[in-house]
């Protein structure tokens, strides 16, 4: 029974495996349209697989598939990665009949859309199973979960690793393969791989060490900053995934403004759109150091250009290990608070010109350094809305009639809202939880001389929950957009609603 990964003894073997796999990887993408029956897929998947052998073959395509369907159990990713599996085994063998592929992967559609299907469920599928032959096919081929708003895999202690692993090796590797890849489903696929392989080599040395506990740390420290990758980038391809590139360049933007507000909109935003890139290029790329070389060149340039400005910066930036200086970045708590003159909000004309666009970020910019506590998934509400302000105004009849609406009820509603937000996540930051909670309830009786105790509870655990969710850095973009909705609901009046 044999791990999907070297055993020690076989570490350089192990090196060269891996480099293998990943310069595989572009066929990997064939993959996933196994359902497609296409002669040229059988093609690829079965070049790749006699090129990688059965397990490697097994152990790409369990990370894979655990990304695709991250909220699948452990016992339905099992059942799809071994028909999978068996389908190249058999189709690919030598003198199979080049139909085998084709019936293969019929036969699995079919079992996908039964009743008692095994695999993992997909809220899409039905209407991909009204469909029929390559469409069908196809139409599953793309279903894909959202990521887990949350990673859940907790990495077990040194001693826990070893009991496992010595028990039952092959069930181990599985269950670790499918924990971690679904809990980072949203990190480059080669970052994933690389991560994944080098931990089950690490554990497989280690748990046979004489000297166990300084083997950990010796491979610990050595894997740090694939494992700060793997965090990094499944955080930074989360929101592009969620957001897309124009307004992750803004969540990036405004990241930036809140941390440095004494930094000016032409600073930050070429370093705002260069993060955006990053995850534009390699988020989706096959290339193995693709994440990890962009990724670092940005660091570098924002430590070029804030280092000086700034002197938590220059404290991130003061090390050698260029990853770890662009984890310190992203976990750096906002700046205080600072006074700053009202901002100037674009007029009628320059919102509804050619850049208004632009003018509509910069003062976005402009409210996120006055609001350094303002979660990232307001400011990406604010940003949605504005461009749905200024496609209905900027196309009425009167937009400066529309406009001077829309700038009232901003001025009245949305204005105390982000203040209150605001304020609610900078107690979040500096209490303790509790003692958040108990000023929470004394704030939200304060209107109501005698509030009913059920309504208070509820909203009290609805400000909590979000404030625990979404005030943090790394707050999760599709669970925090909506519980923003939620927040916000009370800005709608009828069909019209200020955020859109």
């Amino acid at each position: 029974m044999g791990l999907p990964v070297p055993l020690p003894g076989r570490r350089r073997r192990a090196s060269s495996s891996m480099r293998a796999a990943l310069a595989l990887l572009p066929l990997l993408a064939a993959a996933q349209a196994l359902h497609r029956g296409k002669a040229y897929v059988r093609e690829k998947v079965c070049q790749e697989y006699k090129i990688l052998g059965k397990e490697n073959f097994r152990t790409l395509t369990i990370i894979d598939t655990s990304r695709k369907y991250s909220n699948g159990t452990f016992q339905e990713i099992g059942h799809l990665v071994r028909e999978i599996v068996s389908l190249a085994e058999t189709c690919c063998a030598d003198g199979a009949d080049p139909s085998c592929y084709d019936a293969g992967s019929t036969a699995l559609s079919e079992k996908s859309c039964g009743a008692d299907s095994p695999f993992p469920a997909h809220p899409g599928a039905a209407q991909c199973c009204s469909q029929q032959g390559l469409e069908r096919k196809l139409c599953l081929a793309a279903l894909r979960h959202p990521p887990q708003p949350l990673p859940r895999f907790l990495q077990p202690s040194d001693r826990e690793l070893c009991h496992a692993f010595r028990q039952e090796p092959r069930e181990f590797a599985d269950r670790f393969l499918y924990e971690y890849a679904s809990s980072y489903s949203q990190a480059p696929l080669p970052v994933l791989l690389a991560s994944t392989t080098t931990f089950l080599s690490m554990v497989s040395t280690c748990c046979i060490s004489p000297a166990p506990t300084a083997c950990f740390l010796k491979e610990k420290l050595e894997r740090k900053t694939l494992s700060l990758l793997t965090l990094t980038s499944n955080r930074i391809c989360s929101r592009f995934s969620a957001y897309g590139k124009d307004k992750a360049s803004f969540s990036s933007l405004a990241s930036l403004a809140q941390k440095i507000p004494t930094a000016s909109f032409e600073e930050l935003l070429p370093l705002a759109e260069d993060a955006a890139e990053v995850a534009s290029q390699c988020c989706d790329s096959m290339a193995e150091d693709c994440m990890q070389k962009k990724l670092l060149e940005h660091t570098a340039r924002v430590c070029s250009a804030l280092s000086a400005r700034d002197r938590r910066f220059a404290a991130c930036c003061q090390g050698k290990n260029l990853m770890e200086n662009h984890f310190c970045i992203l976990a750096m708590p906002p700046a205080p608070a600072t006074r700053l003159p009202e901002p100037l909000e674009p007029t009628n004309k320059e919102l509804c010109a050619k850049e208004g666009a632009l003018h509509a970020t910069r003062f976005l910019f402009e409210l996120a350094r006055r609001h350094p506590n303002l979660p990232e998934a307001v400011l990406a509400k604010l940003y949605d809305s504005s461009g749905k302000l200024r496609g209905e105004c900027c196309s009425s009849k009167d937009p400066s009639a529309c406009w001077d609406i829309k700038r009232q009820r901003i001025a009245e509603e949305l204005f105390p809202f982000l203040a209150k937000a605001d304020q609610l996540c900078g107690q979040y930051h500096k209490l303790p939880f509790l003692e958040f909670k108990k000023r929470l309830r004394d704030s939200l009786a304060q209107p109501e001389p005698e509030p009913s105790p059920a309504p208070l509870e509820q909203l009290l655990e609805q400000r909590a929950s979000f404030a625990s969710s979404c005030c943090l850095p790394d707050a999760p973009p599709l669970l925090c957009t909506s519980k923003v909705s939620l927040e916000l609901g009370e800005l709608c009046q009828g069909d019209s609603c200020l955020l859109g």
